[in-house]
């Protein structure tokens, strides 16, 4: 029978690899999420500040604009990211299906073959005691001549 470690290696690498890339998507999901929340912070802070200065208050039209517009882009790219999450999650699901497969299928290989080895083992053991028991038949049968 063929031996299933080689492809059983392989299919690991390829799910620590498909691990590494999830974990990185997670963390550009948080690096997201922190730029949004420092965004909103800036947005509150700005507020706060044009309140308080007329004059402030003039060029606070503009920074709400990019504001709103930085607001968008990482809604889209948390959207995006979140996606590329679910699909890099049902590859991993997948790669593990595999690599299951094969490892079960290696350990039922495994457990076929000792139990072959086992059996022949039987058989010597069988062999030896059948020619020790024929063995002192005969000398019996000589002893009693």
């Amino acid at each position: 029978m063929t031996d299933l470690r080689g492809l059983i290696r392989l299919y690991r690498l390829e799910l620590d690899e498909k691990q590494r890339v999830l974990a990185g998507l997670y963390n550009r999901e948080d690096q997201l999420r922190t730029d949004a929340a420092r965004l909103e912070d800036e947005i509150k802070a700005e507020q706060q500040t044009a309140q308080a200065n007329f004059e402030v208050s003039f060029g606070y039209a503009r920074f709400a604009q990019a504001a709103l517009n930085r607001r968008t882009q990482i809604a889209r790219a948390i959207s995006h990211v979140q996606s590329e999450v679910a699909a890099a999650t049902e590859e991993l699901a997948e790669a593990f299906q595999e690599l299951k497969r094969y490892e079960l299928a290696q350990e039922e290989r495994e457990r076929q073959e000792k139990q072959k080895q086992r059996h022949k083992e039987n058989e010597l053991l069988d062999e030896t005691a059948a020619i020790g028991f024929r063995r002192r038949q005969q000398e019996e049968e000589s002893g009693e001549r």
